[in-house]
């Protein structure tokens, strides 16, 4: 009989960035856990058919288009959840965009383009969840989705890098402060997956040359493999773990 800890039947989770990639294989792992979805992305097209989707597994699921980078859409959109669902339970602020360049060349404009959707569209994103879930008074689960960049040196990266650190100190200082109100605060730390962002890499014979070969699992890692964690975090089974960095990255830390 499989763990009715995991069972998310009755849940909201909201995956920012949903629509595709790492937030789309969270989403439909809590899909197929029983959770309702539902998804902020910027892409109409990639939102509605990420809502069919996730539809077809048998949920209610809503898709909403949110720059999380403006604080008013971010508010209007995390109203619009609430008037369509009637709650959250579990906030995954997951949506993220790069841009590398060598660092005394970086341009300030695409700095400030980076940190306001990976930084400032995070805090957005897990202000407005928190407040609703301290006011609700059930408690609830804020994940955090950062990167290997913010725990090794990341060349060119300086920005990326940059907000996914500060995202895991926000999300520590986040899991004490939340900790009185049931709300945990977890971040997941994605090594090598092959999404829209990482493309130009997938294929690359000199890059795999050089970077698979650390990866102990040798292969890259797909959305796929971020279903399970998304549930265990979003469900009753970590009630009693916050603060804590999961890396999923097929060991490339370690080698």
């Amino acid at each position: 009989m499989p763990l009715d800890a995991f069972n998310l039947s009755g849940k909201v989770a909201l995956v920012t960035g949903g629509n595709s990639g790492i937030g789309l294989g969270m989403a439909k792992g809590l899909a197929e856990s029983g959770a309702d979805i539902c998804i902020w992305g910027t892409n109409i097209e990639k939102n509605e058919r990420s809502q069919k989707e996730l539809s077809a597994i048998g949920i209610k699921a809503h898709a909403i288009r949110c720059d999380v980078s403006s604080e008013d859409q971010v508010e209007t959109a995390f109203q619009e959840t609430l008037n369509f669902f009637g709650k959250v339970d579990s906030c995954f602020a997951n949506a993220g965009a790069g841009g590398g360049a060598p660092f005394h060349e970086f341009p300030t404009d695409l700095w400030r383009k980076v940190m306001g959707i990976n930084l400032d569209g995070t805090f957005f994103t897990f202000r407005a969840a928190s407040k609703h879930m301290i006011e609700r008074g059930e408690g609830g689960r804020l994940v955090g989705t950062s990167s290997t960049s913010a725990i090794h040196g990341a060349a060119r990266n300086g920005a990326y890098a940059s907000t996914k650190g500060a995202m895991l100190a926000m999300v520590r200082g986040l899991s004490v402060e939340m900790a009185r109100y049931s709300i945990t605060a977890n971040s997941i730390i994605p090594g090598w997956i092959e999404t829209a962002m990482t493309s130009a890499r997938v294929g690359d014979e000199r890059f795999e040359d050089r970077v698979m070969k650390r990866v102990p699992v040798r292969r890259w890692g797909t959305p796929e493999d971020f279903s399970g964690i998304a549930v265990y975090l979003a469900s009753d089974a970590s009630a009693y773990q916050t603060g804590e960095e999961f890396v999923i990255d097929g060991g490339y830390t370690r080698f």
